[in-house]
């Protein structure tokens, strides 16, 4: 396995993808070196009550900083960027928080590798990149491109950045079924809007995806799984059966419906069996990267409520419950 002997590097490591990727890379795979790099020594102080070990690294730092990213960043061959402001409400009260970590943090992220050899990097993404409206949004589009573009100028160094975009993670911080299972002790679930619906994707589909990736990257592409969606009434129907809905509106910066491919991106985009490759409209791609995928039709979209693929109640009570 290409991952065995490598010295792997997450930003955002303690995170809910960090953590489920350090467990899923540590059982299966044996890397030289798993370097977690955060910015909170309380959450490396807890994680490492969990794993902890001879190839296990704990580097204390900001994505914001050059010099520590340099640091942090020596003889490390594969980088999985995961840090993130991704909080949609704290990103429009606080909006040069977001712009300093998701896109200047991503400018320093791909210089450093550059500078410092790394063979492979892999950015996680959003399907709120897709014609965004909040600001998050806004930085991870702008992220995504910067990842893109930064094969362009990697020199001889042959540093490859790819990117990797899925939608809603279930059981991860912030996201809504732990908001909607603490609010099942009151009896009334809050609903934005009864039409709303989302992608979903489970932290261990997540963790492997990017892997596979790491696998079949040449160096431009925004991978897209093929994930399910489901409606956000039969996601509280799922967690809280018993209890009423209340609808309270959309809230600012949110939509009723999730993209992560659009039409005009799908022009560009090839379909796989189990996912999507948007490749890069860039001089320097080889057209044939991808030849055994299928070209998309005119006008396609991948958005969550024209998804062909629906999750059941049952299906997403597993889901929660193996996570």
């Amino acid at each position: 396995m290409f991952l065995e002997e490598k010295v792997i590097l997450i930003t955002g490591g303690t995170g809910s993808f960090g953590k489920k990727f350090t467990e899923i890379v540590l059982s299966k795979y044996n890397p030289k070196k798993l370097i977690i790099f955060s910015r909170d020594e309380l959450k490396q102080f807890e994680m490492a009550k969990q794993f902890d070990g001879p190839n296990i690294r704990y580097f204390i730092g900001d994505v914001r900083d050059r010099e520590r990213l340099e640091r942090a960043f020596d003889g490390v061959d594969i980088v999985i960027h995961a840090a993130a402001l991704k909080q949609i409400p704290a990103a429009e009260y606080n909006p040069i928080e977001p712009i300093k970590t998701n896109i200047m943090g991503a400018v320093n992220v791909i210089d450093m590798a550059i500078n410092c050899g790394v063979e492979k990097v892999v950015a996680l993404s959003t399907d709120k990149a897709v014609n965004p409206i909040n600001l998050y949004g806004a930085t991870k589009l702008c992220s995504d491109k910067l990842f893109v573009a930064a094969n362009s100028y990697s020199g001889r160094r042959q540093v490859r950045f790819s990117v990797v975009r899925y939608g809603n993670v279930v059981g991860s911080r912030g996201s809504v079924i732990p908001f909607f299972e603490e609010k099942r002790k009151t009896g009334v679930i809050p609903i934005t809007d009864e039409r709303m619906t989302r992608f979903w994707v489970t932290l261990e589909q997540g963790v492997e995806f990017v892997i596979k990736c790491l696998g079949l990257m040449h160096g431009g592409e925004i991978f897209v799984p093929k994930i399910p969606s489901m409606s956000i009434v039969d996601l509280a129907e799922a967690i809280a059966p018993d209890c009423k809905h209340e609808v309270t509106g959309i809230r600012p910066g949110e939509k009723l419906h999730e993209v992560m491919i659009s039409a005009d991106d799908a022009r560009h985009t090839v379909e796989m069996p189990d996912s999507y490759v948007i490749q890069p409209e860039f001089s320097w791609w080889n057209a044939g990267n991808f030849r055994e995928g299928k070209k998309l039709p005119d006008g396609f979209v991948y958005a969550s409520n024209t998804n062909t693929r629906w999750l059941t109640k049952e299906e997403l009570v597993n889901m929660s419950v193996s996570e």
